[in-house]
């Protein structure tokens, strides 16, 4: 089975739906009528480009291109979760944080399952590396985005709570548990929702890509379950590992909350 081919034309069809949208939005007032323009034009430069980089990269298959394509989408995914977040650690040390709980997790992740499970020869062949890492890295992102925005908000507002439960003799795991388990919780509903709602409500879209492709349904059905799980765990594991390390920044060695770490308000 061929895929059929998208012209310009259809693309444009679509694009105007987009406009609609912000011509709704700016009639209603709601103000974001510039960032879905914005976004709308940021996204189809992103994806053309790259389009002609993985045409590029599947022709040729270098691991050193892989490596440098991973790098590089790591290095903006740290950069967009420190981008979203309202409160901020001061510095850089919030930036590797982040980069360093995707790599750990997401890297980790993706190299077993190209390994092991999908036992790929090489484990790097860039038809399977890179939409696999994009994925975990995608929504890995959004967790550590997520819970980490929650955690330095939360520790902010409820400074005054921690404090006294520090005072009271509590260690700053015991001060700032509940906290913590919240903002771990937060960053992993959207993937735990997304399980729930597999095959149900929603087609996933790398079952619906590989259908479209031509692929047996039951064979996308497996690729599609063995991401899902992968994207759980990378996610998980990036939430957790954020959340512990954000949280130690915010105490000195005497148990003390130092909220000097963070930074002031991002500006609206």
């Amino acid at each position: 089975m061929n895929v059929i081919s998208l012209s310009a034309f259809d693309l444009s069809l679509a694009a105007t739906l987009l406009l609609a949208l912000a011509f709704c939005s700016l009639k209603i007032g709601l103000g974001i009528e510039r960032q879905i323009v914005i976004s709308g034009l940021r996204m189809t430069a992103q994806l053309l480009l790259v389009g002609l980089v993985l045409k590029v990269l599947f022709a040729n298959g270098s691991f050193l291109l892989v490596f440098v394509m991973s790098l590089f989408m790591l290095l903006v995914a740290g950069y967009e979760v420190r981008a979203r977040q309202t409160r901020k650690l001061r510095g850089s040390v919030g930036y590797f944080i982040s980069t360093g709980s995707m790599f750990v997790s997401s890297f980790s992740v993706a190299f077993l399952a190209l390994t092991v499970m999908v036992g790929v020869d090489p484990w790097y062949t860039p038809q399977y590396a890179i939409p696999m890492l994009g994925m975990l890295l995608g929504n890995t992102m959004n967790g550590v985005a997520l819970s980490s925005d929650r955690l330095t908000t939360d520790m902010y507002n409820q400074r005054g709570m921690v404090e006294q439960r520090l005072l009271l003799g509590q260690s700053w795991q015991e001060a700032s548990g509940d906290i913590r388990r919240d903002c771990m919780r937060v960053g992993m509903i959207p993937i735990v929702n997304s399980m729930a709602a597999a095959g149900i409500v929603s087609l996933p879209g790398m079952m619906t890509g590989q259908i479209l492709g031509g692929s047996s349904p039951m064979d996308a059905v497996k690729y599609q379950i063995l991401i899902m799980f992968l994207i759980a765990a990378g996610t998980g594991f990036g939430v957790i590992t954020a959340i512990w390390l954000i949280s130690r920044r915010l105490f000195d060695d005497r148990q003390r909350l130092v909220l000097d770490n963070l930074m002031q308000q991002k500006q609206q």
